[in-house]
C-alpha cells in the first residue's frame, strides 16, 4: 500500500445460527448506500460455502473446512497478504471478517494486531451476535455442553458490541433475565443492542469501539482454552439430492437429532424450475429463491456437536430418498 491509510475492519462473531450473515448483509447494504467498496472474508466449518450467492457482486475470500482461530490461522494471514496485493490495483474502503459459528474472535484480533497487518488494517469493532431465543438453552448445564458454554462466553468477552438478535421471539421478562446473565459475564459497561433480523442503526454498527485491552483479565483464561473449544463440533455435507416437497423438507429438518444446531444449503423444490437457498436455525427454516443463472447444485450442510458422522450421513440420505 502506497499511502498510510489503514483499512477499517469489522469482525463479526457469534454462535451457530445467531444471525451473523444477516448482520453482515445489512452492513454491506449500508456500504452500497455510502458508495464504499467492501472486501469480505468468509470462514466456514464445512468444505463448501453454500451462501456465496448472497455476495455475487462483492469481493469475497473464502476460508473453508476449518476455523480461523485454529487450523486456518495461517490461511487468514495469507488472505490478508493477498488483499494487500490486490488493493494496489483495486482499493478497498472497508473489510469485513465473518468467522465460523465456533470461532473465537481473539485469534482474529491477534492476527490483525501482528506485524505487518497492524500497519495496514485497523480493527473498528468486534461484533458478537447472540440468538436471544436460544441463549438460556445454550447456557444451561442441562441442555448444552461445557464446550458450547465456554465458547459463547469467549465470543461475548472478546466483543466490543453485543447484538441480542431474534428478540421478537423472546418475552420481555425473559429478555431481561438474559441481559442480566450476560452482564455478569461481560460487565455492565459493554453495550448490548436488541434487534431482530439483524437490523441495527448503522451509526451503532459502524462506530469505532475496539480497544485491544478490552479483554482485560479474561485474556489469559481465554488464551489457555481457545484451541479446544469445538472438538465435538462437526459439519456434514449431503449431495446428490432429489427434489423435495417444501413441507416434507421442513418436517424433515424439525426431526433432525437435537445435536444438529445449524443447517443450510441449496435445494430443488418439486414442481419448480428454481433452486432455493435455505437457512435452518432455532427450529425455523427460511427459503429464498436463487437466480436461475447461478451455477449452483443442490447441497445440504448440517453442523452439530457429538455426532456420529457416518451414522448420521446414512440416516440423512435414507430420510431424503424420494418417496
Amino acid at each position: 500500500m502506497e499511502n498510510n491509510t489503514k483499512i477499517p475492519v469489522y469482525v463479526i462473531s457469534g454462535f451457530l445460527g445467531s444471525g451473523k450473515t444477516t448482520v453482515l448483509l445489512n452492513m454491506l447494504e449500508q456500504c452500497k448506500k455510502r458508495g464504499q467498496q467492501p472486501g469480505i472474508i468468509l470462514n466456514e466449518l464445512g468444505e463448501e460455502n453454500v451462501e456465496g450467492h448472497l455476495f455475487d457482486d462483492k469481493k469475497v475470500f473464502e476460508l473453508l473446512n476449518g476455523c480461523i482461530c485454529c487450523t486456518l490461522q495461517d490461511d487468514l494471514k495469507e488472505t490478508l497478504d493477498e488483499l494487500v496485493t490486490e488493493m494496489e490495483e483495486r482499493a478497498l474502503d472497508v473489510l469485513f471478517i465473518e468467522g465460523t459459528g465456533v470461532a473465537n474472535p481473539l485469534e482474529i484480533q491477534e492476527a490483525l494486531l501482528s506485524k505487518p497487518y497492524m500497519d495496514q488494517f485497523e480493527i473498528m469493532s468486534i461484533i458478537t451476535v447472540l440468538d436471544s431465543s436460544h441463549y438460556l438453552e445454550f447456557q444451561s448445564v442441562f441442555s448444552s455442553s461445557a464446550e458450547v458454554r465456554k465458547l459463547m462466553q469467549e465470543q461475548m468477552v472478546c466483543a466490543s458490541l453485543l447484538l441480542l438478535n431474534k428478540t421478537d421471539l423472546v418475552p420481555p421478562k425473559q429478555l431481561d433475565k438474559i441481559k442480566q446473565k450476560i452482564a455478569k459475564i461481560v460487565g455492565q459497561e459493554k453495550q448490548m443492542v436488541n434487534c431482530h433480523y439483524g437490523k441495527v442503526e448503522p451509526e451503532i454498527l459502524f462506530e469505532k469501539r475496539f480497544q485491544s485491552i478490552s479483554i482485560g483479565e479474561h485474556y489469559s483464561d481465554i488464551n489457555h482454552h481457545h484451541h479446544h473449544h469445538h472438538s465435538t463440533l462437526q459439519a456434514i455435507k449431503l449431495e446428490d439430492l432429489p427434489a423435495f416437497q417444501q413441507k416434507a423438507f421442513e418436517k424433515w429438518l424439525l426431526q433432525l437429532p437435537s445435536g444438529i444446531l445449524r443447517g443450510k444449503g441449496i435445494i430443488e423444490i418439486e414442481n419448480s424450475s428454481q433452486l432455493y437457498s435455505f437457512q435452518y436455525a432455532s427450529k425455523k427454516a427460511q427459503f429464498v429463491p436463487i437466480s436461475t443463472s447461478s451455477n449452483k447444485k443442490p447441497v445440504i450442510i448440517l453442523i452439530g456437536m457429538g455426532l456420529d458422522n457416518e451414522q448420521l450421513s446414512a440416516h440423512c440420505k435414507q430420510l431424503l430418498q424420494p418417496k
